[in-house]
């Protein structure tokens, strides 16, 4: 026979358990709780306690009681070590074009694709933006816009690089369709196909495309989960190979969520400046850190290197805007000149909603909402893999964005299980498309899977991460010798 205290205990873990209390959300107050159950205070703070005792709670001076990881899964291991890193060429890509499908499409519960649901994104803010453009420049939007972009927003883009730390001048600022757009264009400014590519591994699925499309080579090194591309590495590699290129996110990696430390970031940018190379660097999740002031990019750290600066709006206001910008001063002429033959110029509408919301001081507000709503939608999503998955996974601890890249049990095919769950409605990305290694081979990611946490934290989410679980278990079970 148990007493009332662990009764409310057992009950309230119950229901942390199986989701309706995420991590670090607050449990209602003990006066409050006490009240609505028509029990002590000193009952409901005994079950508090007990809970605290057992890992399920915190106690917080100024939030009450809030939800603690509890079943946080074991962090990824370091980059792996490197034997024999060779440059190879990009294929196989089509499976992203099947999760970019199942991104538009309601009836899957959308883990694959890093798209933000739509209540992380300023809605009202924008419509009321777009509508106050149309109402004051309708003229404005008959027209093509200049190739470079409206002037309003390569003003604010400056503006805002100027406060990171990075003096650029506004018509050093090409707005593009996306960062993938700003991408394709960098490479093009300063490669031939054949040429070879530094990359990271795990690498943007995007970026690969890019590099496949422009009949590049990948050469990719092993990223550290927790501060990415090494320098070392880098360094051994420029010394074995003709590289022309290398490409990075510094910032809050896709699919790892690393943060190089800004030593690196200098050290990197010197490396390659010293032969001449380039730096495409991607800051698509910059703006998107939980915490501290937000990171410097290698294009404010080492302003006399030849870098390409490349981010987008897609992930923070809004991917259908399709706005990017890249920032090479050193090559503007010739990427103005790619921009224009690759389709003239992007749309006046959203650039200039964009500059509105930028000059009004609402895109800053926005992202301190935020930020911390992608912080525990993360520590949620990683607390239900560590209760739910098999024992064996690992799960990365990003310190910024909103994707998680997930290692699962040797005999956990990422492919398989991605194939498997969209017969479940369900999409999320097979680790083997984050490689230049073709995806129905024996790719080092393998058994990888990256989930966008940037989805409704509801009891539909909870649902599929049970299926991929059960999934995943099924195919262990399968792998045993008979």
């Amino acid at each position: 026979m148990s007493f009332r205290y662990q009764q409310l205990a057992g009950e309230l873990q119950q229901q942390i358990e199986q989701g309706q209390y995420a991590c670090g959300e607050r449990l209602p107050g003990v006066r409050e709780l006490a009240k609505r159950r028509a029990l002590s205070v000193s009952t409901v703070v005994a079950s508090y306690r007990l809970l605290e005792a057992d890992g399920y709670l915190q106690a917080n001076n100024r939030s009450g009681y809030v939800v603690t990881a509890r079943h946080q899964p074991p962090p990824l291991s370091g980059a792996p070590l490197q034997h024999s890193v060779l440059p190879s060429s990009v294929s196989s890509q089509q499976m992203a074009l099947t999760l970019s499908k199942a991104a538009a499409d309601p009836a899957y519960m959308r883990l694959g694709a890093a798209v933000p649901a739509p209540l992380y994104l300023p809605q009202h803010a924008l419509q009321k933006a777009l509508q106050q453009v149309i109402k004051a420049a309708p003229a404005r939007l008959m027209c093509y816009e200049a190739s470079r972009g409206a002037p309003e927003l390569r003003r604010e883009i400056a503006r805002r690089m100027a406060l990171q730390g990075a003096v650029v001048a506004p018509q050093d600022v090409i707005i593009t369709n996306g960062c993938q757009e700003a991408l394709m264009l960098s490479l093009k400014a300063v490669t031939q196909p054949g040429d070879i590519v530094v990359i990271e591994a795990p690498a943007f699925y995007g970026l690969l495309q890019a590099l496949e499309a422009a009949g590049l080579k990948a050469l990719a090194l092993p990223a550290d989960p927790q501060t990415g591309l090494a320098a070392d590495a880098l360094q051994q590699a420029l010394a074995q190979w003709p590289v022309k290129a290398c490409v990075l996110i510094a910032n809050y990696s896709n699919p790892l969520g690393s943060l190089m430390p800004d030593a690196d970031k200098k050290r990197i940018a010197q490396l390659l400046a010293e032969r001449g190379i380039p730096l495409i660097e991607d800051d698509t999740y910059g703006d998107l850190g939980f915490a501290g002031p937000r990171p410097a990019s290698c294009f404010a750290l080492a302003p006399q290197a030849d870098i390409f600066y490349c981010s987008t709006f897609s992930k923070t206001l809004s991917p259908d805007l399709r706005l990017g910008w890249v920032i090479a001063p050193k090559h503007t002429a010739k990427l103005e000149y790619l921009k224009f033959i690759s389709n003239i110029s992007s749309a006046a509408l959203p650039q200039l909603a964009v500059a509105r919301l930028l000059q009004s001081g609402r895109y800053e507000r926005h992202l301190r909402e935020v930020r911390p709503l992608y912080q525990a939608a993360l520590q949620r999503i990683s607390s239900s893999i560590g209760r739910l998955f098999p024992a064996g996974t690992r799960v990365s601890q990003p310190q910024g964005g909103f994707v998680l890249w997930v290692e699962l049990p040797q005999g956990v095919d990422g492919y398989l299980l991605a194939q498997q769950a969209l017969g479940e409605n369900i999409s999320i990305a097979p680790g083997a498309i984050f490689s230049p290694t073709p995806a129905g081979s024996a790719s080092v990611f393998g058994n990888f899977i990256r989930l966008n946490g940037a989805v409704e934290q509801d009891a539909r989410l909870e649902r599929a991460l049970q299926t991929l679980a059960q999934l995943c278990q099924r195919q262990l079970e399968a792998a045993k010798p008979a």
